[in-house]
Order: C-alpha cells, then structure tokens, then sequence
C-alpha cells in the first residue's frame, strides 16, 4: 500500500510505505540504461531535501534506491553531456555540487541502501558508495566498477575517496586505474558491497531488512589502509606510475598520472581525496585525449545499433580448425553458441579444441562452465552441423579455388535463411561467390587475430548482396559480443588495406639494415599497441605475404621476409619470425637511442593514414568516422587521437 508521500520526476519515482521506508527508482526516460544527467541529479538534489524533512519529523525510517531498468542500476554518468561539461566555467561548480550532494545523502540521520543489478558503473557506483549499505544480485550480469579511465578522466563524483576507504588504498586505486568492472563477489571481496542475494526481486526484502535494522557498511580493515601511511604510500605511488607506464604514455593518457598524483597527495584522507578531486579532474575533461577518447565511445556505441531486430542465432558451423577457424568456434562457444567444427580429420581439430579450453578456462571461473562451454564445442569431420547450422564461417586457407570448392559444396545443404559466410582477409567476395548458385547469399565475416581479443569483425558486402544479409552479418557479430564495420569487397578491405603499406614499410625498412627494435618502439611513442615488425610476427609472416600478394605488393624472393618463410620462421606461432619468441614474448635486443622516437613513429604510421583516406575516398567505408573506430578496433591504431582520419585533421599524423 502507497502512503500519500509519492513523488514522480522525469528520471525518479519515490513513495514511502506504511513501515516508512522510502523507495526511489531511478528510470532515465527515452534509454535502454540509467544515466545520471545533471537534470536526473538536480531532480535528486530535490528528493534528498525532502529525505531530510521527512527524517527530521520521523516519518521516514531509510531509503531504499533501485532501478526500474532491466539493464541494471545506473551505468555512469551521461556522456553525451561531457563535451558541453569540460567548459572550466561550468564543470568545477558542477562537480561541487555533486559532491556536495552525495555527502548530504551519506549524512542523513536514517540509512540509505543501494540495491544493485546489472551495470553499477562511474558515477552509479559512486552513488551507491555515498550510501550506508550496499546489496548486489550475484549473478553474471552484475558488473561494478570504475571504468572512466577509458574515457580519459577518473572518477570525480566522489568515488576516488569512498573507494579507498571501503576497498582500501591499494585495491581501490588498481580498479580505477585499470577500469576493469568485478563481478558482484569479487565487489564482496573487496568490500564495495556488502551482501550478495541470487536474484533482483529478493533486492526489495534485503533493502527492507537493511533499513529496519539500520545496516551500515565498515570501512576496509586498518591492515589494508596502512598502504596510505606517507613513505609506504609514496612507494606505491612510484609502483602505479611504473606499471601505468607499461600501458599508456603520460603524454598520451594523463588520466592515470593524475589520479596516482592525487592519491600520493591525499591518499591518507579519503574526505581531503574527494575535495582534491575537483582541482585535478578538470584538466582531463576538456584535454584532447578525453575528448577524443569520448568520439570513439560515441562510435563504438553507435556500431552496437546496426543489425536486425529480432534476429537471433542459437547454431554455428565452422570449417576450418586452423587457428583463425578453431578460435573463432571457440568465441562463439563461449558466448553461449552451439558450435560445430569441422576440418580434414580430427587430427587437425583435436589442437584448436585443446586451445578452446585454455580460452574457458582463462575466461570462466567455475569448472562446471568450463565443462558447459566445452559441451557446446563439437568436432564435426565430417560437416553434418552444416544443415542445422544459423551460421556457416568458412576459416580455411586464403586461396580461391579452395573457398570455392567448399562453398559449392554445402549450397544446397543450407537451411532458409542461414548465414553463409566467409572469413577471408583479403579476397573479394563476388570472386569467391563465382562458384554459388546464389551468389547474393554469400557474405564475408572478417574476424581478428587474436579473436578472444580484438572486437572488430569487418562484415564484408559484395556487389550481390541486400541490405537484409548484411544486417543479418552485423546482428550476428554483436550477438556474439562483437562490433561490426560494414565495408565494400575490396582487396583487403578495410583493416588488411591500411596495415599493409605501414607493416611492408617497416619491413622493407629492416631489410636496409634499420633497427627491428627501434622502429617498434617508434611506432609505440606514437601510440600503436605494438610496433610494425611484432606485429608481422603476431599476424604470422606467411599470412603477411599472402595479403600483400593479393593487394599487389612485390615481397621479392632474396628478400630476408622471404627467406625467412621458405625457412618456416613465420613469427610468434613457429617460435620465430623476424623476433625469437618465447612464452608469447618477442626477445628484443637493446633498442638503440634516437632524438625524437614519436616523430619516427609518425613517419612510420603516415602510409597507414595515407591509405585510410584512399580507401574512404573509394567508398569501401561509408564514412571517415567509420574508417577511425574501424582502423582504431582492427589495428589499435591510438584511441587518444580519435583514429587516422581525425589524427590527419588534427595535424597530428
């Protein structure tokens, strides 16, 4: 029974019943997910005075806030409002507020109790901390956790000191400095929530429970805030920057530099952390790297709305267990497919089924969905998971006639309305297509190595092709956790087009006699994941020269590429290439000095960039902000320069 104190606002609906609990459901109108705009916080600022007036007159006993979105509690703040927020004129006296505003929650004289599922991201989770009791579904769409660093910037509604002082200094400055999301009992373990229910309906009884009882959470034990004592925290701080400087540049992502600065400052005082939060944040919000960083979320996003609705796919045959074709079934496996696999014999299967159990293993932590997964994976020699199959992905060797043959093959076997796909990474679909009666059915589906880990997939549209097949493409790719980028059939399409001048540059650079290991390094001061000639080795040389053949690149015989094929060297999978390897690490001598390393490396990168333009002036993208996320997403081209057509604009490659 609703009590006559019921309020509704644009994002908040709040009663309190007869036990005098207060209930509020956040419910960003118009979206699939909860944001905090600075509407839905103002509304809150509302809300929360008349928490503290009904308090005051005791007719209200706490306040429970939950979600009225499927899709979780509140996944972060809204970013589509960031760009008009970096004005310096406007965000330090946003953020004041905020801060102010969550600290009148946490001060009100009855608890306040979160109750979380699904996403509990940025700005949500920071709210949920500025609460005195914190209950979470443990399931497996709970995720919680900080992830602005992505997006150039770190926490600043106050999460940077109520963090450390729930987790601790050193686990809360590791998840925000990586902005990797934790599972409800790992957020248990770390003591950002304090009890975990099975299901989202049993958050109302916990909440009631919470409030009648007056729950509140303890900070982290005094053992783990001995880490914030002066010299110990100093000593830490130097070890963050260190490993920070494993993966990001200071020059190119400042965000992490800032927060270690901030906690080597503050980090004994979690209240002084949180007013220390507006000085350094601001800087972030309007740099190039975060504004850049927010177009690439932004384009990310807006690849997750292609596809058709109400498609849906449930089987998925692979043919080819090599190790593109073996790691492409054990994805869809994973991401909760039926997957048969199929080659020669099993004795060519048997290795990418061992390798599909180190990807469970690794990713899953309970046996039994190691086991579940594994289930899901069937060896199929001899293809009879063809016709039951939603999704055909022919993996097999990039050499026409072979395609062909395979593809002739099964035609008439396929169910109506199957998928009919082909992962080659440089052929051009309507050649392939020759040797099908129905050559419009066929559809490219271009997968990166490594698959578990890149998420592009470039869906490939031929001459032939209708919009229908194509949207069906892109459905499938996001249903099984990826982004897709339509691109035209064109030799090498997309990512393999751009790669290719700047991996043969390079490579033709060492042949001269230059530095393998400087040029590397160049390219990593500029901003790539990885250098030019490990990333030969990673692709695999005899995959490298067969791209370049079909785009018409000379890979001359007496070449040291070429010998080192003919030798079988072909980089990190035989155990050498231009690089030694060993454990999955290239052995790289002492790279030699030079004056300006990012100026080499942008020299290095400009035929990459050159070849961007050409292939959006070609019209084998639709646009050049789909040529940035998809050469950002293929090749991990810097995400803090927005991505080569932006960088070229920008005067920055």
């Amino acid at each position: 029974m609703i009590a006559p104190q019921a309020t509704e606002t644009r994002h908040w609906r709040f009663h309190t019943d007869l036990e005098k609990i207060g209930w509020l459901t956040i419910d960003t109108p118009g979206a699939s997910v909860n944001t905090l705009s600075r509407e839905a916080i103002m509304e809150l600022e509302t809300l929360v005075a008349r928490f503290e007036d009904l308090a005051s007159s005791d007719e209200l006993a706490g306040v429970v806030i939950l979600s009225g979105k499927d899709s979780g509690f509140i996944a972060g703040a809204d970013v589509s409002e960031f760009d008009a927020m970096s004005d310096f004129s406007v965000l330090p006296e946003a953020l004041r507020r905020t801060h102010a505003l969550f600290a009148r929650i946490e001060s009100l004289p009855v608890p306040v109790v979160a109750g979380i599922h699904g996403f509990c991201l940025g700005g949500g989770l920071e709210l949920a901390l500025a609460c005195h009791y914190r209950i979470a579904v443990n399931d497996e769409k709970t995720r919680i956790g900080f992830p602005e660093v992505n997006l150039g910037i770190f926490p600043g509604f106050g999460g940077t000191g109520r963090s450390i002082r729930q987790a601790g200094p050193v686990d809360a400055m590791g998840i925000m400095l990586t902005g990797k999301m934790l599972r409800a009992g790992a957020a248990r373990g770390l003591n950002l929530v304090d009890k975990l229910v099975r299901h989202r309906d049993q958050l109302r009884w916990e909440g009631r429970k919470a409030v009648l009882t007056r729950k509140k959470s303890s900070e982290a034990p005094a053992v783990k805030k001995a880490a914030a004592l002066p010299l110990v925290r100093e000593a830490i701080a130097n070890q963050m920057r260190k490993q920070a400087g494993k993966k990001a540049r200071k020059e190119h992502y400042p965000a992490p530099y800032a927060l270690i600065d901030l906690f080597e400052k503050h980090g004994n005082d979690w209240r002084a952390m949180i007013r220390g939060e507006v000085d350094a944040f601001v800087p972030l919000m309007g740099s190039s790297t975060a504004t850049n960083l927010r177009r690439v979320f932004f384009l990310s996003e807006g690849l997750k709305k292609q596809g058709l609705k109400g498609a849906k796919f449930s089987r998925v045959h692979v043919i080819g267990a090599g190790v593109m074709g073996g790691d492409i079934a054990a994805w869809c496996a994973y991401r909760g497919m039926e997957v048969t696999l199929q080659d020669l014999d099993m004795e060519r299967i048997k290795p990418a089924l061992d390798r599909a159990k180190k990807l469970f293993q690794k990713r899953y932590k309970k046996k039994r969905e190691v086991d579940a997964a594994m289930l899901r994976l069937t060896a199929d020699p001899k293809g009879t998971g063809v016709a039951r199959a939603d999704v055909i992905i022919e993996a097999v060797v990039e050499k026409l006639e072979v395609k062909q043959k395979i593809f002739s093959g099964i035609e008439e076997q396929l169910k109506p309305g199957a998928i009919l796909a082909t992962n080659t990474s440089s052929i051009e679909l309507e050649r392939i297509a020759e040797a099908l009666q129905d050559p419009a059915r066929l559809i490219g589906l271009h997968f990166f190595n490594p698959v578990a880990q890149l998420p592009l997939v470039e869906v490939i549209r031929s001459s032939f092709n209708s919009d229908e097949e194509i949207g069906k493409g892109a459905s499938f790719a996001l249903a099984i956790g990826k982004s897709p980028v339509v691109v035209k059939s064109a030799p090498g399409f997309l990512v393999n087009r751009v790669l290719m001048p700047y991996m043969l540059g390079a490579v033709e650079r060492v042949e001269k006699g230059e530095s393998k290991e400087l040029l590397d390094a160049a390219a990593v001061a500029f901003g790539m994941p990885m250098g030019p000639i490990e990333l030969m080795d990673t692709v695999g040389l005899d995959v490298g020269k067969s791209v370049a053949t079909e785009l018409g690149h000379d890979v001359p015989a007496d070449s040291k590429f070429a010998r080192l094929i003919a030798e079988g060297k072909l980089g990190r999978k035989t155990g050498e290439g231009f690089y030694k390897w060993e454990k999955g690490k290239a052995q790289k001598a002492e790279t030699p000095s030079h004056p300006d390393l990012a100026g080499l490396g942008k020299e290095l990168v400009k035929p990459l960039v050159d070849m961007t333009e050409v292939v959006v002036s070609e019209g084998v993208v639709a646009s050049p902000e789909q040529a940035d996320i998809g050469v950002i997403m293929g090749t991990g081209f810097a995400p803090f320069l927005g991505g080569p057509m932006k960088a070229r604009a920008d005067g920055r490659a």
